[in-house]
């Protein structure tokens, strides 16, 4: 089994805080999983009994009977009433709940989150809940129970999921990492042609298609187009009105920039994205356009993009931007003035990464061979002119080392393993 070591602290520190848990993320990045195989069997391995862990999967028929709120609110009820034993409630696919009519007060119904928000008031029991389709996204389970819940968010495997799981030589896992990136079930698979092939059906049977079904999608053609834009132009500048214009240019869309908006929030609502906004470091502010746009999972973008467009440097640069995020940092992208020759010139900086009032910036670069590459990252740093670390994470050295200039250069091997840190 492979182990999620990260989300299962964090459910951890989160037993028994009066709030409901909810594990949120894209869909078969392994939430099932953590919930009723990890936890359960740490909660086993602290001396917790079997019989005190109720389990609840709403897809299943064995419990089709409590997708009725009331029914599953009386089941455990008489399970905990009266009892000094501690209980710990798992409900999974909770979207498949369905409404029932209130015999109290005619005309309304009673949701799943009635029920739960009542069962949250007994001092024995402890509530986690996962699930998500098109009728329902995990990040819609966090809105209904705003200012009651405790979130844990689980992301695809990191690179360190994968090597612990995986095995063999780094490099080699890197590279098919970089290819096929971290959906647990991956793992299971030994041939190249059944990897692409069950990163392209996750993408047509169950990501688009649950947009399309719940937000009613009118143009499945250009939400597809969007798509496979983002994935060819990974870790690049883009906005709405840029993403239209090409659209309508290539494909004849006639698209608006205002519907390109609303897909891209409904990727993001799925999960499917992240959007990193560039921040003026000079100016301490954010600019509204344009931003970058980095897939959750690796793997994803290149079944995108049918495994075409392999560019090292930029799928690196996705990797390190869904790292970053995975330890809990905020991350934008940095935006910096060089005044020098009579001119006015943005540069960027990959990554300014925060941790409370700690800030690191990172450039990354697969290799510097070059002079002209060694020179444009470095001289987006020393532009910044503070004394905040920076670092660029190289894949082409064989250690880490600080330059003259006071930068670090960090094997990002060694990062992405735990092996060296930023902070």
């Amino acid at each position: 089994m492979i182990q999620r070591d990260l989300y299962l602290h964090q459910l951890v520190s989160y037993m028994w805080d009066g709030q409901i848990k909810v594990i949120t993320g894209i869909r078969r990045c392994g939430k099932s999983v953590l919930l009723f195989e990890l936890f359960r069997d740490y909660l086993l391995s602290q001396g917790t009994s079997a019989e005190n862990i109720i389990t609840i999967e709403l897809d299943k028929r064995k419990d089709v009977k409590y997708r009725s709120p009331i029914a599953l609110s009386s089941m455990v009820e008489a399970k905990i009433q009266n009892s000094a034993q501690q209980y710990y409630l798992f409900i999974d696919e909770i979207q498949m709940s369905v409404p029932v009519p209130d015999s109290d007060l005619p005309g309304e119904q009673v949701t799943i989150y009635d029920m739960l928000n009542e069962l949250r008031g007994y001092k024995n029991l402890d509530v986690y809940v996962t699930g998500s389709n098109s009728r329902m996204l995990s990040s819609d389970i966090v809105t209904e129970f705003r200012g009651r819940s405790s979130q844990i968010h689980v992301y695809p495997l990191s690179f360190r999921e994968f090597f612990a799981a995986a095995g063999g030589d780094k490099r080699d896992a890197f590279d098919r990492y970089m290819l096929y990136g971290g959906m647990p079930y991956l793992l299971n698979l030994k041939e190249d042609r059944q990897r692409k092939d069950y990163l392209a059906q996750l993408f047509n049977e169950v990501y688009i298609k649950n947009i399309i079904e719940r937000e009613g999608i009118e143009r499945p053609d250009v939400l597809s187009d969007i798509l496979d834009f983002l994935a060819s132009s990974v870790s690049s500048l883009t906005n709405p009105t840029n993403i239209a214009n090409i659209l309508n240019s290539t494909k004849r869309a006639n698209i608006s920039p205002k519907t390109v908006s609303s897909y891209l929030e409904y990727l993001k609502n799925a999960f499917l994205i992240s959007e990193a906004k560039r921040w003026d470091i000079k100016g301490k502010r954010y600019f509204q356009y344009p931003n970058k746009y980095y897939y959750t999972d690796i793997g994803l973008r290149n079944a995108r993009v049918n495994f075409r467009q392999f560019d090292p440097g930029h799928i690196m640069e996705n990797i390190l931007y869904n790292e970053l995020i995975i330890r809990g940092y905020s991350v934008d992208v940095g935006v910096v003035l060089d005044r020098r020759k009579d001119q006015k010139v943005q540069k960027e900086i990959d990554f300014v990464v925060n941790q409370g009032d700690k800030k690191v910036y990172i450039q990354s670069a697969y290799e510097m061979s070059h002079t002209e590459k060694t020179t444009s990252e470095l001289d987006s740093l020393r532009l910044t002119n503070d004394f905040f670390e920076k670092v660029i994470m190289r894949r082409d050295i064989p250690a880490s080392f600080t330059d003259e200039n006071g930068i670090r250069h960090i094997n990002v091997l060694d990062f992405l393993l735990g092996k060296e840190t930023i902070f």
